[in-house]
């Protein structure tokens, strides 16, 4: 880790290099869980990430450059849902800011319902718990959704919805109470746990607020399927690698090895997936859509809440980052022209309606976790691909 003021404004890139991962305590779960969410957070080791050029790491501009993407535009705001308390949120979120020419929160009072840029919420309406390195790797969490969703969308608000727990009643709680804040488009959840037999009758509707579109990510565990990812009411977010030389120039974008995806247990297949039923049959087939995930061709976070003994800037990816990123995409394109969407099903039809459009999605066709592929068209990993600039979103 290092100081903010050393840290570079644009990447800089040499040859790739395979840098080890660590999985942070908020992270760590049983397979099938389900009663506690873990995120999707995966942590590079780089000696230090202010100057370290030894892999494909990103900032806002390369990963607009990747995308197709403008550096300005939103509109409205993305609610952001987390687990305990953040206490350095705002000041990071600035830092983060500032460093990138994106607009700051003027209001020196996080809670402030008038703030225009960034505010805290408290779910319950009580400061949920902080401090320990799990919470703090919630925190860490916290640090990237909130940040990377203004990155991509800078001109929409965003809340930070605080959990009291990362238990799924808490959690769920906590959704409804993102859905209904005061212009709130879409929903960002880098969370999840294993299915279980009563998400259809009693969590799915959770995900139905009119006007909201949810994103939650597909996971880090390869082959896994995770809730609420696989909702159909919901867009589950796969991840990918970005491949570049050694100027920094995007060669490819491959499927992510450790994307969880697969086939639900117990949804059926929605409607919108009617056009890859002879891919999925009649269950529910999850990634829908995908973004870089890959750690080793991660993006750099600010996080000043000590984890591990450490703060300051960090590398990170995940499919925790493929969710905030893809909300703000969306925003983008609905704030563009394209018109936000009455709900998820109705997004959903409108990205699978183009898929194999090439001017609307990149198909990534290679990269496999080791059970499935990446293949032309639809595949479990990316979904209908990556986003290119705004159109059919």
């Amino acid at each position: 880790m290092g100081t903010i003021a050393s840290f570079p404004v644009f990447a800089q890139f040499s040859a790739p290099s395979r840098l080890s991962v660590l999985v942070p305590e908020s992270a760590g779960h049983s397979p099938g869980e389900w009663f506690h969410s873990h995120t999707h957070l995966r942590v590079l080791v780089a000696a230090d990430a202010t100057t370290s050029s030894t892999a494909q790491f990103n900032v806002p501009a390369t990963i607009r450059s990747a995308y197709s993407l403008p550096s300005t535009g939103g509109s409205g705001a993305i609610a952001i849902v987390d687990s305990y308390h953040y206490p350095t949120a705002l000041q990071d979120f600035n830092a983060f800011s500032r460093q990138f020419g994106l607009p700051q929160e003027t209001s020196t009072n996080v809670l402030a319902s008038g703030n225009k840029n960034f505010q805290v919420v408290y779910a319950t309406g009580v400061k949920p718990l902080s401090g320990g390195n799990f919470i703090s790797s919630w925190n860490l969490e916290e640090a990237l959704d909130i940040e990377w969703a203004h990155a991509i969308a800078p001109n929409a608000k965003i809340y930070l919805v605080e959990a009291a727990s990362d238990s799924l009643p808490d959690l769920n709680y906590a959704v409804q109470v993102a859905s209904r804040l005061a212009g709130v488009k879409e929903v960002s959840m880098s969370w999840g746990g294993g299915e279980m037999p009563a998400e259809v009758q009693w969590y799915d509707t959770l995900f139905t607020t009119y006007g909201v579109v949810y994103f939650a990510a597909g996971g880090d565990t390869s082959a896994q399927v995770e809730y609420p990812s696989v909702s159909p009411n919901v867009i589950s977010c796969g991840g990918t690698s970005l491949n570049r030389n050694n100027s920094g120039t995007l060669l490819s974008e491959t499927g992510w090895a450790n994307t969880g995806c697969g086939l639900s247990m117990y949804e059926p297949r929605p409607i919108f997936q009617n056009v890859i039923s002879s891919i999925v049959g009649n269950r529910r087939g999850a990634n829908d859509l995908s973004f870089d995930a890959d750690p080793n061709t991660g993006v750099y976070v600010y996080d000043s809440t000590p984890l591990w003994g450490e703060s300051g800037w960090w590398i990170v990816g995940g499919t925790s980052l493929s969710s905030p990123c893809l909300a703000g995409v969306v925003n983008l394109a609905a704030t563009a022209g394209n018109g936000f969407a009455n709900n998820t099903q109705a997004e959903q039809s409108r990205l699978y309606g183009n898929l194999k459009n090439a001017n609307v999605f990149r198909d990534i066709t290679t990269g496999t976790d080791g059970t499935r592929k990446s293949a032309v068209g639809w595949d479990f990993i990316t979904g209908v691909g990556s986003p290119i600039g705004l159109s059919g979103k």
